[in-house]
């Protein structure tokens, strides 16, 4: 493998911390490609594996099973670290984390040892085409107590160059949801090279046609069996704060590489009677309203994965009052973060000027990133939610993105 920097000697001890100066060395590697990459889109099979070769693909799994069980704050400066060098490569690792906890709180115990056990012994990917919103894919119950699959499912984040995957299919007979784990390779599954969005164009998240495919009974997840406990719930809560501090990294790359080249490259503008752009009055305030919006979205996000660490370590003595609170907790930083984002995104043109939009610089890969996620899940409604909590104290009930 071509590995310049030595990644490949960077993967800690099970249960032991990501040591600091590797995973910086690991960002500085994706940043410098990551311009580049973006334009070509397709999929980083080399950055995915360095990723894989810093140890971060089990930050999520127990230490029980030989796993890190990093803290979700910390975990959560691990993906926003990445992201200000590359959002798409951050959401892959946010994602990993998604699915390892998917087989955490909605498998059982056999399920539990095999696959996260498995994800550590053997770094396996995992792919997402886990949402219901999506009927499309079809199961139809076997006499075994497994399912059929047949259909396609629409944004599958990892699925392409993943070993396994958390899948969910409509059960027409019963209108319920399905959920269960198969492998990627298995026979009967195409995974469709579609994805071709403005922005984050290397988290192959492209569909997955599944012509019947067989799901057995034991990789059922029993998420599908019964109603979800509060703890159970948290899946959406881990996943909507991995877009949330994806959000605040692109803002807060977006500002870093506007920094660096307004410093090394700025121009004042001819009226304002100074020598350096770094002196520049309006430049200094749109740096300062740049600032504002970045620090005040991760002070949220901070706050917000704590929330979610102290419900996480309730376990099952969860209640859905204390979910609740801690959903409100990520609406509000998940509102802040997607408008910094954006903002900052745009704002970078206005800080940096024309020659700022040279296409092989790629600063607007950081608007195009955030624009593309942004779309999946409505602000208005979260708006709503918030809203309502602040006129009539009453908390966001639990939903498939709340």
């Amino acid at each position: 493998m071509n590995d310049p920097r030595g990644l490949a000697a960077l993967a800690p001890e099970a249960g032991t911390a990501i040591d600091a100066p590797a995973l910086a060395r690991l960002v500085d590697a994706l940043r410098e490609s990551a311009a580049a990459r973006d334009r070509a889109g397709g999929h980083a099979a080399r950055e995915k594996q360095w990723i894989a070769d810093a140890g971060l693909l089990t930050l999520a799994v127990p230490r029980a099973y030989g796993g890190q069980e990093a803290d979700w704050p910390s975990i959560y400066a691990i993906v926003r670290q990445v992201a200000r060098a590359d959002g798409a490569l951050a959401h892959l690792l946010g994602f990993q984390c998604l699915q390892v906890v998917s087989v955490d709180v909605w498998g059982n115990p056999a399920q539990r040892e095999r696959y996260l056990r498995g994800t550590v012994e053997h770094r396996w990917w995992w792919g997402n085409a886990v949402n219901p919103l999506d009927t499309r894919l079809i199961a139809t119950a076997t006499p075994d107590g497994g399912y059929r699959l047949d259909g396609v499912k629409g944004f599958c984040s990892g699925t392409r160059g993943s070993q396994w995957m958390t899948v969910s299919a409509h059960d027409s007979a019963t209108g319920k949801a399905v959920f269960g784990i198969l492998t990627t390779a298995q026979a009967g599954i195409t995974v469709n090279e579609d994805w071709d969005p403005i922005g984050q164009r290397q988290t192959d998240s492209g569909s997955v046609t599944f012509d019947g495919v067989t799901l057995l009974p034991e990789d059922v997840l029993h998420r599908s069996e019964a109603p979800p406990t509060p703890r159970a719930t948290l899946r959406t809560l881990v996943s909507q704060l991995v877009l949330t501090n994806l959000f605040v990294g692109i803002a807060e790359g977006a500002l870093g590489e506007a920094r660096e080249y307004v410093l090394r490259h700025g121009r004042p503008w001819l009226n304002a009677g100074v020598e350096r752009a770094s002196d520049d009055p309006y430049t200094l305030q749109r740096f300062g309203d740049m600032r504002v919006q970045a620090v005040a979205a991760a002070a949220l996000a901070d706050r917000a994965a704590c929330a979610l660490q102290r419900a996480w370590a309730l376990r099952d003595a969860l209640t859905a009052e204390g979910r609740a609170e801690t959903a409100l907790a990520v609406s509000e930083a998940k509102i802040v973060a997607q408008r910094a984002a954006l903002d900052i995104g745009e704002a970078v043109f206005d800080a940096c000027g024309a020659r700022a939009t040279g296409a092989s610089l790629g600063l607007d890969r950081f608007w195009r990133n955030a624009r593309t996620h942004t779309l999946h899940d409505p602000l208005d409604y979260r708006l709503r939610d918030v809203g309502r909590f602040a006129l009539t104290g009453a908390l966001p009930e639990a939903s498939l993105y709340t």
